[in-house]
């Protein structure tokens, strides 16, 4: 017969050690480095990305203005603007006919509209960018259909 302490199941005594308040800290502020380093690289991302949208959207509205000059003989007037593309002054089933949404920039706003454009061009769709005022750098740069196409014909 066996001794009887043998028949005692075994306890394995394990320490465990937790991390200290300093180890927690280390870790939540490499976290919030990470953090800031990703956040600033993604918010360039996304001013670039309303910028191109927003080219996008005046590349659509010179299409539709053209398109409008071809229906219509005339370019549209300055007193109704980019507004006699939409209703209700036209209906979606007109050629150059575009929804409300589509007129607002990226950040929002109206597209602005000018005719006669600068330097020979026949008209001028504007946003001033994510500031909304006039001038600016970066994000905040005005984008003009005068500088994303070639003189259009008169």
């Amino acid at each position: 017969m066996k001794p009887h302490h043998l028949n005692r199941p075994r306890v394995i005594l394990t320490t465990r050690r937790g991390m200290t308040l300093v180890e927690i800290l280390a870790v939540v502020v490499i976290l919030g480095l990470i953090a800031t380093t990703l956040l600033v690289g993604f918010s360039g991302a996304f001013g670039k990305a309303k910028h191109e949208l927003a080219k996008s959207g005046i590349g659509l509205l010179v299409g539709k203005v053209e398109t409008y000059r071809i229906e219509k003989s005339d370019w549209p007037g300055n007193e109704l603007g980019l507004a006699v593309l939409s209703a209700p002054h036209a209906t979606p089933t007109t050629s150059y006919y575009v929804t409300a949404d589509q007129l607002l920039d990226p950040w929002g706003r109206l597209y602005l509209y000018v005719m006669p454009g600068p330097e020979g061009h026949p008209f001028e769709i504007l946003s001033y960018g994510a500031d909304g005022e006039p001038g600016g750098e970066g994000e905040n740069a005005d984008l003009s259909s005068a500088n994303l196409r070639g003189k259009a014909d008169q």
